[in-house]
């Protein structure tokens, strides 16, 4: 538990960097270096999926080595050098660096990071470790909208003045992150290259990939709700404000349905999480009323909640033993490879046609992909990994 709680601390701090930047990235791109929507999907979905290729990977090179600790403090690290990038752009190239960047230390960190967590847990806890991770690391994101809110009225929108502020936490998580004590091997060296052990993978694990795979592809970035709520005319503190109200309920929800799935199983609340997503996209599609995009934004939280942390989980489950950090990692590299053609085709939408069309697209990716979760992904049971 000890592992679990500084891992979640760390990314609490890190989060709390993280957001004090990513709510304004959308309106500093389009307000002050004067992009469109169609570039803010761009930059999006290429620092998303190339972050996304190093996880598989980062996973394998974990699991080859048996050591965890030196690849996370590497992804954090990359995470501060990613807001100097922010903090000196003058046109949205330079957004692009910083947000690779930031990204690649993502992609770095998560699979070994993941399985450490797994690693520390107690039998039949998996959800309750992974559901206090996404918790602790969410209530960080919270935190640092909150700053992130006092700073832009305080400081009357000066973003690089907050691009700025927002290294200190970062620095501090990844000192924190030192004082880590990772065990020592206790399994032989992992041979199984990545591609291998997808072709090993039992067919019912491989179909929640692809399933998971799919419901990515309709899954844009964040960004877009964020400019969405602009273009409904909501002022830039309160669109700091809705996504504050997002993590909060996200960060709510997360632990409670973590323990929840380790009773009842992870596929339910996974279709409810889906479903959950595509009935928000729809919903967004058709806001025009100031109380229906809060209400749109709280239930956003809840998605989150029900499905990220156990996602994870469930991977983890399936997985045990010298291959676990990799199969993280590939299921990471699946669900991150779509961000890229998901943001793009939702900001060529947004720019061809109308807002409505983003949020149509992806309504129905995540309704498509609850029902998929439902009917093509049976029962799963441990040991669907290759050994």
């Amino acid at each position: 538990m000890r592992t679990v709680l500084i891992l979640g601390f760390v990314s609490l701090l890190t989060d709390i960097s993280s957001e004090m930047v990513y709510p304004l990235l959308a309106l500093y791109l389009t307000t002050t270096l004067g992009t469109t929507p169609a570039i803010v999907g761009t930059i999006e979905g290429i620092a998303e999926s190339l972050a996304s290729l190093l996880k598989t990977y980062s996973g394998y090179v974990s699991d080859r080595v048996q050591r965890r600790k030196p690849l996370a403090i590497l992804g954090y690290s990359s995470a501060t050098i990613g807001r100097v990038f922010l903090y000196l752009s003058t046109s949205w190239s330079w957004v692009l660096w910083g947000r690779v960047i930031d990204r690649f230390g993502k992609g770095v960190r998560t699979a070994p990071r993941d399985a450490l967590i797994a690693e520390a847990s107690a039998d039949g806890r998996l959800g309750h470790s992974f559901g206090l991770h996404r918790a602790l690391d969410t209530f960080g994101a919270v935190v640092g909208i909150a700053i992130a809110y006092f700073l832009f009225t305080t400081t009357h929108g000066q973003y690089t003045r907050i691009f700025l502020y927002s290294m200190i936490p970062g620095i501090i998580g990844v000192l924190l992150l030192f004082s880590l004590k990772e065990k020592k091997p206790q399994i032989r060296l992992a041979k199984v290259h990545p591609l291998a052990a997808w072709r090993n993978l039992n067919p019912r694990l491989k179909a929640f990939f692809l399933v998971a795979f799919l419901f990515t592809l309709g899954n844009s970035s964040n960004q877009f709700l964020l400019l969405r709520a602009k273009y409904l005319g909501f002022k830039t503190e309160d669109i700091i404000l809705l996504y504050l109200l997002y993590n909060v309920v996200y960060a709510l929800s997360a632990y409670p349905a973590g323990r929840l799935s380790d009773h009842i199983g992870r596929k339910t609340l996974l279709v409810c999480g889906y479903l959950f997503y595509g009935l928000v996209y729809l919903g967004f599609s058709a806001a025009h009323e100031t109380l229906h995009v809060w209400g749109l934004f709280g239930i956003y939280g809840l998605y989150s909640g029900l499905t990220e942390g156990i996602e994870k989980a469930l991977v983890a489950e399936l997985c045990p033993g010298e291959s676990r950090a990799t199969m993280l990692g590939v299921h990471a590299t699946l669900v991150g490879i779509g961000l890229l053609p998901a943001s793009v085709v939702g900001g060529l939408l947004w720019r061809m046609f109308s807002p409505e069309a983003t949020f149509y697209f992806g309504g129905a990716a995540g309704i498509l992909s609850a029902l998929g979760m439902y009917l093509v992904v049976p029962k799963l049971t441990p040991a669907a990994c290759p050994k």
